[in-house]
């Protein structure tokens, strides 16, 4: 636990400096965010954090259960500023069968690998990771993670897309969900570190 709070100051200071270099750019109108607009929630839940207000929606049940299993809820739960890209039960659902059971009960250090790689120091609401895609061009943005570890962020018809460390894609479907330490941005796959 003390390593991850360790890594995760670490990259606090260095995401925080490198996206406030790659994202210097206007942010993007609301029209570049989501083609529908229906796909955008803003929530503001002042006084929650990232894990009450996964806790409080039954369609984060999966990844609360697996945040517990890993023992980060207290570490999600300080002050942050996080970013988490938060898959839903059915994101974790297209695992292979058995693969969330054995990760909650047996292998808790892979576990904490995966969910790591879902949290990016700092906040970066959805305008702002928009124009960050637009400015980094073709290859899409690379973000760095957590847990050390990078994915890249583009626009695919209309639509952010994350590609992880193996090449498998993720599409956000709601964005700038706010907690007091951060911001939840929903997610339809769960990310591979590699």
């Amino acid at each position: 636990m003390i390593t991850l709070k360790k890594t995760l100051t670490t990259s606090f200071v260095t995401v925080g400096a490198l996206a406030l270099a790659a994202c210097g750019a206007e942010p993007a109108s609301d029209e570049t965010v989501a083609a529908d607009e229906s796909t955008a929630v803003e929530e503001t839940t002042t006084g929650s954090t990232i894990v009450d207000v996964a806790a409080g929606d039954e369609s984060f049940s999966t990844l609360v259960a697996a945040v517990t299993a890993a023992d980060l809820g207290e570490t999600l739960s300080a002050e942050g500023p996080f970013t988490v890209f938060a898959p839903v039960n059915d994101a974790f659902a297209k695992l292979p069968e058995g693969t969330v059971e054995t990760l909650t009960t047996e292998d808790t250090e892979t576990l904490t690998s995966i969910l790591t790689y879902h949290v990016v120091p700092g906040t970066i609401d959805a305008a702002t990771l928009i124009a960050a895609i637009e400015a980094a061009g073709e290859e899409g943005y690379t973000i760095t993670t957590a847990g050390g570890g990078t994915f890249t962020a583009a626009v695919v018809d209309d639509s952010v897309v994350l590609t992880d460390a193996t090449g498998a894609t993720s599409t956000v479907t709601a964005t700038n969900v706010e907690a007091s330490n951060g911001l939840i941005h929903v997610i339809d796959t769960v990310l591979m570190p590699g």
